[in-house]
């Protein structure tokens, strides 16, 4: 039986896309993206009739079938999936042969995949600014598509904007990295920008961004062919090319060494305007980047060598639909701490890693107490039904925790890395599902191991892995603690101190924290919230010393308003929900919001919890300035919809 796509209306199984030409425009005052989507399509199942795209919200004008205008229908819109589009297609298509079908469409207000923001929610407030979203299933928002991780396409693109224009793909004209057009003025010339991506990528890939966007490459490394660099608004340039250009050419380089060859070609940056509801999106050639990452210590740069690892493991080796989605995110979570340790010569940034990931995973664990189907590694989607209403750390981090364990219980890196390598040969390029994968984990260790590795990996209990809930791993993982235990030392320093309530009196001050870096001050705070709440005098304290509540680093802020608002019913809950709803929201004076969702749907969870009324108020007022995306999830954290 074929495994097929729970969330797709399409009929890929029998004639699917094997290349896209889009030419669009794009209206910053409508906000709309216009224009046509040709799909170069393979027939795979002799007289198919019909082929069916997946749609969202989308307005089409016309349809033609190899040049030839043809009627076409829309169906009723399914609230997940989107409105079916079905095209008749010639009759006595035989298999193998091609076909061109050519859809004229604009998208509409309501595109999910897309954010159009005013010049006053960027960096520069003086353009307006474009970035879209497609993953898991918001491509159809942007055009007609088989909108399947099992489809993958080449496409090319020409888009005429008055603002510059980054796809996920490589730049053809104007030259990728020089002056756009001498004597064009940005904001009001229109140009036209041809792009071309020659590697074959999932439709939740495809990617575009327009602003007042420039560029800075990185220096190059050593002899590759590729080429590495950033993009960002003219304002945050500096700290932006600071943050990452000491590492990024350099993590690819030694990903490489790991893997196999990077084969895009280009591997830039663009750090998007606040809203972007993500840390990073590893869009093909160009990963999207939050700016809650410009830190000025570096220290978060593991979100860069996460995406660009998904350049392999997502982007090469792809799940075939959202059931196996662990095994990209999985898959690049362990590779993305294997590369720290390398690069640092160092286990104990590995497993400090892990540390941080496993305080994330208890979390999320818990938040799917009552829908315990959503703690499963592998989780059988019903059709038509919303993977984002799974979407937790818990494919990454029980998925990275998965292959940690075979690598140690196969008998570590040595044994382990080799396979790695062998994996990434034989499927880039191709979708998966978790028992292809494991399927392909027996035979390579039947061939190179035998009966001893065989029999490892039968020791380990799949069904638990793959299919347990609950609030535990299936089996207890140990990791090196030795970055930790300052912080922990810390914690408990805290957590002693509750027997004192003369707040004066108290050791603590600000040079705790002198040898401690971002991450650090982190698991501080999430070892802290494993003791009992402290008292509120303490809690604010904690604040007056260290500065977390007024930290531009928002890693550690949201660790601690996860303290200050639990339990919801204390006094520092209490006292800190204002303060927590005005930071998520930007009416704390900067203006600027947290749109990444790791950090505003936790807290406006807490906040939820603690009062009511002042988080649906507050949302209410500025979730306009919101993603799409973190609109729609956050309506449901807070019982609107």
């Amino acid at each position: 039986m074929q495994d097929l796509d729970p969330t797709t209306q399409s009929n890929y199984s029998e004639i699917a896309s094997q290349s896209i030409h889009f030419d669009w425009a794009l209206d910053f005052s409508a906000q709309t993206l216009s224009g046509c989507a040709t799909h170069q399509l393979t027939v795979l199942v002799d007289g198919v009739s019909e082929v069916i795209f997946d749609t969202a919200d989308l307005e089409i004008s016309r349809v033609e079938v190899e040049g030839l205008p043809l009627q076409h229908d829309v169906k009723p819109k399914h609230e997940v999936m989107g409105s079916a589009l079905h095209i008749p297609l010639p009759k006595g298509l035989k298999s193998g042969t091609s076909v061109s079908v050519a859809v004229f469409y604009s998208t509409t207000k309501d595109c999910t995949a897309l954010q159009w923001l005013e010049k006053e929610q960027t960096q520069g407030k003086s353009f307006p600014y474009l970035f879209s979203q497609c993953q898991p299933i918001y491509a159809r928002a942007m055009a007609p598509l088989q909108d399947s991780p099992s489809v993958k396409i080449k496409y090319t693109a020409t888009v005429t904007s008055v603002l510059p224009v980054l796809l996920s793909a490589i730049r053809v004209s104007p030259p990728a990295y020089g002056p756009i057009h001498d004597g064009k003025i940005v904001g009001r010339d229109s140009v036209s920008y041809t792009y071309t991506q020659p590697v074959p990528i999932p439709t939740y890939l495809l990617a575009i961004a327009s602003g007042n966007i420039i560029y800075k490459p990185f220096p190059q490394f050593e002899d590759k062919q590729w080429r590495t660099g950033i993009w960002t608004e003219p304002e945050i340039m500096d700290a932006a090319y600071w943050e990452f250009s000491a590492d990024t050419a350099r993590f690819l380089a030694a990903e490489e060494k790991i893997v196999t060859p990077y084969k895009f070609g280009v591997y830039d940056l663009l750090v998007l305007p606040p809203s972007f509801p993500y840390g990073g999106m590893e869009n093909a050639c160009l990963s999207f980047l939050t700016p809650s990452l410009l830190t000025g210590d570096r220290t978060l740069v593991d979100v860069v060598v996460h995406e660009l690892t998904h350049s392999w493991f997502g982007n090469g080796v792809t799940h075939a639909h959202a059931t196996h989605f662990w095994l990209n995110e999985g898959w690049t979570t362990y590779m993305e701490r294997l590369l720290l340790q390398v690069l640092h010569n160092s286990p104990a940034e590995r497993g400090f890693s892990y540390v941080i990931g496993a305080k994330g995973l208890e979390g999320a664990l818990k938040e799917y107490a009552e829908k315990p189907k959503y703690q499963r590694l592998v989780i059988n989607y019903e059709v038509g039904q919303d993977p984002d209403d799974a979407y937790s750390v818990i494919p990454y981090e029980k998925g990275s925790n998965l292959i940690l364990h075979l690598e140690r219980t196969l008998g570590g890196l040595d044994i382990f890395l080799p396979y790695v390598k062998d994996y990434v040969r034989t499927f880039i390029g191709k979708s998966i599902t978790t028992e292809q994968w494991k399927t392909h984990l027996y035979a390579y260790y039947s061939a190179n191991g035998g009966l001893e590795k065989i029999k490892a990996l039968d020791s380990i209990d799949w069904n638990a892995w793959f299919y347990g809930e609950g609030l535990k791993l299936p089996v207890k993982m140990e990791y090196d603690i030795t970055l930790a235990q300052a912080a922990y030392t810390l914690a408990e320093r805290w957590d002693a101190s509750r027997s004192i309530p003369e707040i004066p009196t108290l050791d603590f001050k600000k040079s705790d924290l002198d040898a401690f870096n971002s991450n650090q001050i982190v698991v501080f705070l999430e070892r802290l919230h494993d003791f009992p709440a402290l008292p509120v005098a303490h809690i604010k304290h904690l604040d007056t010393v260290y500065g977390v509540a007024s930290t531009p680093n928002a890693e550690i802020r949201l660790r601690f308003y996860n303290l200050a608002l639990s339990p919801p019913t204390s006094e520092a809950a209490v006292h800190f929900a204002p303060q927590a709803a005005k930071w998520v929201v930007g009416d704390d004076g900067s203006g600027v919001i947290q749109g990444r969702m790791k950090f505003c749907r936790p807290v406006l969870r807490g906040v939820f919890q603690a009062n009511e009324g002042l988080a649906k108020d507050k949302w209410e007022k500025y979730k306009s300035r919101f993603h799409p995306i973190a609109r729609k999830l956050i309506d449901k954290d807070l019982g609107l919809a």
